[in-house]
């Protein structure tokens, strides 16, 4: 019998099958047996390719991190670094939304991950080309980490519950709409995130400014 011209398992089939449970099922969902039945194949055959899970859930992440656009940190792109350190957010975290079980995997730090290694790198190089002393420009690569992945772990709004009677006025005087929020949640949290983003990037704007001026 002719041998396939193709592999039957390869670290990309791999990687796209884990992450299909990750998004359906969550982190837990992910063993090299589940993911050896998924496949059809031995679970043996999977290490031809991964050492263990954790390594599968790191390109799991990595496949996320390589989906952020990061052209407009490109020297040539044109975009000021406030404006490209928006965009970058944006993309960022619209990534991470579509694969919110993967976020704490994401939140780590790239590690030894290609992709989030460049990301970092594009996201440095970018801020000290602006004028960003190297120290401080990996404080503000960090300080966006830190606001984008946990703008994506959770909803604010999915957070109350849809029952007004939850919120007894004797109780919370304040949160007499609350049971409202869940319905309304996808708005509110992009507004809430741009909100953020914006009181971010201007305070980093005003440090830039005395940095520029000293």
């Amino acid at each position: 019998m002719a041998r396939p011209r193709k592999p039957l398992l390869s670290r990309q089939l791999i990687v796209e099958t884990a992450s299909a449970l990750v998004d359906a099922e969550g982190l837990d969902a992910v063993s090299t047996r589940r993911l050896a039945a998924e496949l059809g194949v031995s679970g043996p055959s999977l290490y031809n390719h991964f050492r263990n899970k954790d390594e599968i859930l790191d390109a799991v992440a990595d496949a996320i991190s390589a989906q952020v656009d990061l052209s407009m940190f490109d020297e040539d792109d044109g975009r000021d670094w406030r404006t490209a350190l928006h965009d970058w957010a944006v993309s960022y975290r619209a990534a991470l939304l579509a694969h919110p079980h993967t976020v704490p995997v994401l939140a780590r730090g790239p590690g030894r991950r290609p992709a989030g290694l460049r990301l970092a790198d594009a996201v440095f190089g970018a801020m000290v080309r602006a004028g960003w002393p190297p120290a401080q420009a990996t404080r503000v690569g960090a300080l966006m980490r830190y606001f984008i992945t946990g703008s994506a772990l959770g909803s604010f709004t999915a957070g109350f519950v849809g029952d007004a009677a939850a919120y007894d006025p004797a109780d919370y005087p304040h949160l007499g709409q609350a049971h409202l929020l869940a319905d309304r949640g996808e708005g509110i949290d992009e507004d809430a995130f741009e909100t953020g983003l914006r009181a971010l990037l201007d305070g980093l704007e005003l440090q830039h400014r005395a940095l520029i001026r000293s």
